[in-house]
């Protein structure tokens, strides 16, 4: 099969971790495994998260004056090399040498008139006192707003509209190459009003811009790697339940966070409508039995009655 794996941030970093070179190497080694085993019979591209890594760059950013910041699509090609190559050097120690990994940094087409734009929502970066909070945004442009007690910058999201290396990613597959490509969503970028792409302060969303590469490379099944075993109804009640199988337009029927499972079961649905093929969201641990359909959430047209563990 051809298979997309998009992993959750949790992959890079566990809540709580020291954003250090070396716990991020020790996480990607644990993912690694899990994606060694799935890529023995299948082809296999793997997006990835990125939003401590571009965190900590922009606070490693404020030693420079302001005018020199380096904006967010910058960053955001920074960690997609970054990443990827510890991805890259961690599966190269469990596959066969014989088998090439390759990462593409990738640029993402955003529409400049996404709606996204006059009303950034994405949190990005650390938390600030209110007053050092808009400081900061009159100082650097920012736009911010109140998370919980404290205030962060926030910036737009838009939907992705392309993925300009696809025709690459496609040949490397074709010569059975691991790819590592549209890390964080990819690199925002649009065309100005002369036609020239230029990159654009925002953040695509990991799992909508993952499914998007899904859908274009024609990938026979999506999955979505994160820290919960399944898609559960009910969530943290005493009537919680995994769902083990479903159809997109039953799944869409629900409600979920928009800061964890919502994006994760709208891509889910928007490639399983879309392609007539499955996506699944589980538990990186179980990431061979979602192959074989025995663990996480799956999402198919073929589903008739949605089933429950």
């Amino acid at each position: 099969m051809r298979i997309v794996v998009a992993l959750g941030g949790n992959a890079l970093l566990k809540r709580g971790q020291p954003l250090t070179a070396q716990a991020q190497r020790e996480n990607i080694k644990i993912a690694a495994q899990a994606l060694a085993k799935i890529a023995v019979n299948n082809e296999l591209i793997i997006t990835h998260g990125n939003g401590p890594q571009v965190g900590l760059l922009a606070l490693q950013g404020n030693a420079y004056k302001p005018d020199e910041l380096y904006p967010l699509d910058v960053l955001g090609a920074e960690t997609e090399g970054m990443i990827g190559y510890m991805i890259e050097q961690e599966m190269g120690n469990l596959v066969p040498f014989e088998r090439p990994l390759a990462t593409l940094l990738t640029m993402v087409e955003v529409d400049p008139k996404d709606p996204a734009f006059s009303n950034p929502t994405k949190f990005i970066g650390p938390v600030y006192e209110e007053a050092e909070a808009k400081r900061l945004a009159k100082d650097n442009h920012w736009s911010i707003k109140p998370d919980g007690q404290k205030w962060r910058r926030v910036v737009a999201s838009p939907l992705p509209k392309r993925i300009f290396e696809i025709r690459p990613i496609r040949w490397l597959l074709e010569k059975n190459t691991i790819v590592i490509a549209s890390g964080g969503g990819g690199i925002p970028t649009m065309y100005d009003a002369d036609s020239h792409l230029q990159g654009v302060e925002a953040v695509i969303d990991k799992d909508l811009s993952s499914e998007l590469l899904a859908r274009e490379l024609g990938a026979d099944l999506y999955i979505m790697a994160t820290d919960a075993e399944a898609v559960f109804l009910d969530w943290d009640t005493p009537e919680q339940r995994g769902i083990k199988c479903v159809n997109p337009i039953d799944l869409a029927n629900y409600e979920f966070a928009a800061g964890s499972m919502g994006p994760k079961v709208s891509a889910a649905c928007q490639f399983a409508e879309k392609t007539g093929k499955t996506a699944a969201i589980g538990s990186l641990e179980d990431l061979e039995q979602i192959v074989a359909g025995t663990a996480g959430t799956r999402v198919s047209k073929l589903v008739r009655d949605m089933e429950s563990y």
